[in-house]
């Protein structure tokens, strides 16, 4: 009987890629998997290199909120890619990355997971996972992406603050599930869209991404940096922006 651990093991038994994850960092607990990927990255690591946690410490989403990251429950893992793109294509990688997340929870857990731009996916309506993309990259050159991917999986409970917006997919499923064939489906369906998803196959991964998307078509609320404004998400252009 396997322990339901994100050891290397666990993961590459599972799993059929000839980039995702061939090369894996596993931590009992890290600071950030994002914040491990990035030296790594700098160290040279080469693409498809996967970092992952049983926890973090100081886990993070977007515009520095802090992403809550109990040990041994969720899924935290960060990937290393050197594509040959771009600046501007860039946030396709979160693109084919939420396609390939929602996807997965549906084939191995058969819950309704979808996609809420630009990148957390939901079930029944509340958070269950959240993508952090980060970049390093010249004028006209990516160096590096570092794709985060933070799921809530088997956790019971949240902070009070927490409990009207996140879920988990025990707690939408009713079952413990395991992480480690979790993840190793969501590599293989980021390695399918990885290597069609750039050049005449976009459209294809445009048209799915839009099938999950449960903004469109809806009032929505941007919340910036410096500024917010209300409007109708219509859609999303080739660059993936809103």
């Amino acid at each position: 009987k396997s322990p339901n651990l994100l050891l290397p093991e666990e993961i590459w038994s599972r799993i059929n890629c000839s980039l995702m994850g061939t090369r894996i960092y596993y931590y009992s607990i890290v600071d950030s998997t994002n914040t491990e990927a990035k030296k790594l990255a700098l160290s040279g690591a080469p693409s498809g290199s996967l970092v992952v946690a049983e926890g973090q410490t100081l886990g993070k989403g977007r515009m520095g909120r802090e992403w809550s990251s109990p040990v041994g429950a969720g899924i935290s893992a960060s990937l290393i890619l050197r594509p040959d793109i771009t600046p501007p294509e860039a946030p396709r990688i979160t693109l084919l990355t939420a396609v390939a997340v929602a996807e997965a929870i549906r084939e191995k857990v058969h819950i309704e997971a979808m996609i809420k731009w630009p990148n957390d996916i939901l079930i029944q309506g509340k958070k269950v996972c959240g993508i952090l993309t980060e970049m390093s990259a010249e004028p006209d050159t990516v160096n590096y992406i570092i794709v985060g991917i933070g799921i809530n999986v088997n956790n019971e409970e949240f902070p009070e603050k927490l409990k009207p917006i996140a879920t988990s997919i025990k707690i939408a499923g009713g079952r413990v599930v395991s992480r480690a064939e979790l993840l190793a489906a969501i590599l293989e369906r980021m390695e399918y869209y990885y290597q069609s998803g750039f050049g005449s196959g976009f459209g294809k991964l445009l048209e799915r991404w839009r099938e999950l998307c449960c903004n469109l078509g809806k009032p929505v609320k941007i919340i910036g940096r410096k500024e917010s404004f209300n409007g109708t998400a219509l859609g999303v252009d080739s660059d993936g922006a809103l």
